[in-house]
């Protein structure tokens, strides 16, 4: 499901040998952790991952700038690094493979790692508008 959902060979390093699992009442894989480290959650509505930062951080890793993130201006870093929502007017970059609904990374202008989450409309409304909601933050690396 991740080589699906983020491209050929996500699965080997998002879930690599050792992983282990947190299942739900039901006995089906819920939350997956390395080395107790929060690596995405299955969604119960669809199977498709969310991302938690350690899932962001190997995907970060993994992809060349702009692959899979939003880039957003300096001025929305403080707030998008607390897991606040990043809005229209302050993207700057983004993948333009992208659609609305897909997990992404959030960066700022340097490439570092701010925030993973959903991304709320397709790039090319990100572009044209400058209000309304971009990203959903789930989670921000400097988040308690």
């Amino acid at each position: 499901m991740a080589d699906f959902q983020f491209g050929k060979g996500c699965g080997k390093i998002l879930f690599p040998e050792g992983v282990t699992f947190k299942l739900s009442k039901t006995k089906r894989v819920r939350q997956v952790f390395n080395n107790n480290n929060h690596v995405a959650t299955v969604r119960a509505s669809d199977g498709m991952f969310t991302l938690g930062m350690e899932g962001a951080r190997l995907l970060h890793g993994l992809f060349p700038m702009p692959e899979k993130r939003v880039v957003v201006c300096e001025d929305a870093v403080p707030f998008v690094s607390q897991g606040k929502t990043a809005f229209a007017k302050h993207v700057i970059g983004i993948d333009s493979e992208m659609r609305a609904g897909d997990e992404v990374i959030v960066v700022n202008e340097s490439d570092d790692l701010l925030a993973t989450g959903q991304l709320l409309l397709s790039p090319g409304e990100i572009i044209v508008l400058d209000r309304g909601m971009a990203v959903d933050v789930r989670r921000g690396r400097d988040q308690a």
